[in-house]
């Protein structure tokens, strides 16, 4: 098995003063597809943005690439899909500038050449959005602004991507795009960490399955399917958005 891409061990977390991570240990290698199921509030956004930073960790410690979180700094090897938020924020934008945003940490002074700009046309089409590359992000439906931020993630040409309930509110066209990008993504030998509601159209693409309650580990294994949905503690009842873990996204670290 390859070397460790993300690795928790012992992670506690808290937000506020509420205890969110009770000591959870998570571990996804090179190349693995791996999916964090579990209930409302279990943690699932928290454990994700403990790995970028988002969130501090209270004890435990938390590697990317082999290298502690806190002295980690390549971050354009790692590409965010933050949950349920615009594309641009609010901020007037189109969509070649949003996805652009996404390459800066490759570029030279933040001055993107033509290798950038032929990646940032790349990351568009991979998504189906090339056609609406000078539209106003303001002017784009839901999963519109999904393909965006997935695009913009995928600008950077990253090794490792993380994305947060990247199928939520998204419509059925857009999720079949998504899936078939993730696919592409995958066959090129991305490493993968999704927070995933239901496993839907990427079930195919999933190695593990990690299922969160309350802040714990309660399964580490085969997805779903494999194990049959019911035998899967702390995953019967999911709700997609989970506002207790919900926090804006930072622009440093969509890379």
């Amino acid at each position: 098995m390859s070397e460790p891409v993300i690795s928790l061990r012992g992670v506690r977390a808290e937000l506020g003063s509420r205890p969110v991570l009770r000591g959870i240990d998570l571990t996804v290698h090179g190349g693995e597809v791996v999916a964090l199921l579990g209930a409302n509030g279990s943690g699932k956004s928290t454990a994700v943005r403990t790995v970028i930073g988002q969130v501090p960790v209270a004890a435990g410690e938390v590697e990317l690439f082999g290298t502690p979180r806190a002295r980690f700094r390549d971050w354009r090897r790692v590409g965010y899909v933050p949950q349920r938020t615009t594309a641009a924020g609010g901020v007037p934008a189109s969509v070649t500038e949003v996805v652009s945003s996404g390459r800066l940490s490759r570029a030279r002074f933040g001055l993107l050449r033509k290798a950038d700009h032929e990646a940032v046309r790349q990351a568009l089409t991979l998504v189906g959005m090339a056609d609406r590359a000078k539209d106003s992000v303001n002017a784009l439906s839901g999963g519109q602004h999904q393909r965006v931020l997935i695009a913009r993630a995928l600008a950077s040409e990253p090794d490792l991507l993380i994305m947060d309930e990247p199928m939520a509110g998204v419509d059925l066209a857009s999720q079949e795009v998504l899936a078939g990008t993730l696919r592409e993504q995958v066959g090129k030998g991305t490493t993968v960490l999704l927070v995933l509601h239901e496993l839907g159209p990427l079930e195919p693409l999933i190695d593990r399955a990690v299922v969160l309650r309350d802040g714990c580990v309660v399964h580490d294994g085969p997805p779903p399917k494999a194990v049959g949905q019911h035998a899967l503690p702390g995953h019967d009842h999911v709700h997609p958005h989970e506002a207790a873990d919900a926090a804006p996204i930072r622009t440093g670290l969509l890379s």
